[in-house]
């Protein structure tokens, strides 16, 4: 479902009515008249509407996380908050830009419209911008060809909705101005090969062997990659992402249910709640 076109009808719908209503309608009626009740709905939700439509078209929007492609920054369930203008303001349900605010930067955790299907929002990590030759050999991240600064920061152990248990080598990264941990498991390969889409846009750009790859991002595209590195469908298997398809930078962890249960269970402090995303 397009939320955001939903919630375009309902106020398109609720203020023609309004405005119907007090242009003419409203002159007709008594004044103690009952307002008939379409007009009574729409008088009362409009304003809501409203709220909510510029909130989320323009400010702010939350998200819930449906895989662990980003683990271990990001769990299974996680609601985040989405800031929507940092990239420019775009306009609601074509999705764009109308003023140039700012642009994706190396590090990044950013919601996007995948490319194969827009329908569907995806969420990674940009680590490639317009220009940049992005390389990944033996589990080793290269920018412009420098190794990206790691540090080996341990296991992550996870059991999740939807995963079984995970158990993983972590490692403490610099991407840009942000500082974030990433994850590898031993005997998973760099790059699936034999899964390469072979027809994307600017697969040229690209170069593929059993060790990893390396590829030069276009301009007005970005290369994205999951923090959980061998468990994540990225632009390594299907290509860049345009400008176009950006919709916001992910900022905030503001709830994960399972999370909450966990706290009234053992009676401590939340952990993952109102966190910062690196």
């Amino acid at each position: 479902m397009n939320f955001a076109l939903v919630l375009f009808v309902a106020l398109t719908v609720t203020g023609l009515i309004w405005l119907l209503d007090h242009l003419f309608l409203a002159r007709h009626r008594a004044a103690d008249a009952r307002l008939p009740v379409l007009v009574d709905y729409s008088k009362s939700f409009f304003p809501v509407i409203l709220i909510v439509f510029v909130l989320r078209s323009f400010l702010v929007e939350p998200f819930k996380i449906p895989s662990g492609s980003m683990l271990p920054t990001l769990l299974i369930g996680d609601f985040i908050l989405v800031n929507k203008f940092e990239y420019g303001i775009r306009l609601p349900v074509i999705n764009k830009k109308v003023i140039a605010l700012g642009s994706p930067q190396n590090g990044d955790v950013m919601v996007f419209r995948y490319p194969a299907d827009p329908s569907l929002d995806y969420i990674k990590r940009v680590v490639g911008v317009p220009g940049d030759v992005v390389e990944y050999r033996d589990k080793q991240l290269s920018l412009n060809g420098k190794p990206v600064a790691r540090t080996a920061s341990g296991k992550f152990e996870y059991t999740g909705e939807g995963l079984n248990y995970v158990v993983g080598d972590t490692w403490s990264e610099q991407l840009g101005r942000h500082a974030h941990t990433a994850m590898t498991m031993k005997g998973a390969p760099s790059v699936n090969v034999p899964q390469v889409i072979g027809d994307f846009p600017f697969r040229d750009n690209c170069r593929y062997d059993d060790s990893g790859f390396k590829c030069t991002v276009p301009q007005g595209h970005y290369f994205m990659m999951g923090d959980n590195r061998d468990a994540s469908n990225d632009s390594r298997y299907w290509g860049f992402v345009p400008d176009e398809n950006i919709v916001g930078r992910a900022f905030f962890i503001w709830w994960n249910f399972e999370d909450f249960l966990n706290t009234l269970k053992t009676f401590s402090a939340p952990s993952r709640i109102g966190l910062s995303i690196p």
